[in-house]
């Protein structure tokens, strides 16, 4: 049975809502000349598009290629980081 990735493809895409959430939040409030916390929040959000596009491209592969699955399972764990890294320097500086 090969691996596939629908679980990553669920999370990544609900976490890059909440990436635009955090984004969003900081351009309304003027917070975001404060930190570099949306900048953060925008590479996680690269890194978790880029996860659901390769969970989604290994979803579609019949191929036994684990290439797909392997970089959206290391892209959704540094993306994961990200979004947490964010939301730290955000509770820390704003």
């Amino acid at each position: 049975m090969q691996h596939r990735p629908p679980h990553i493809l669920n999370a990544s895409t609900n976490l890059l809502g909440i990436c635009f959430v955090v984004i969003g939040g900081l351009k309304l409030s003027g917070s975001n000349h404060l930190s570099v916390a949306d900048e953060v929040a925008w590479l996680a959000a690269v890194l978790l598009f880029v996860s659901a596009l390769t969970a989604y491209l290994a979803l579609r592969d019949e191929s036994p290629n684990p290439l797909p699955a392997r970089v959206a399972d290391l892209t959704f764990l540094a993306g994961m980081t990200m979004l947490a890294l964010s939301v730290v320097i955000l509770v820390i500086w704003v």
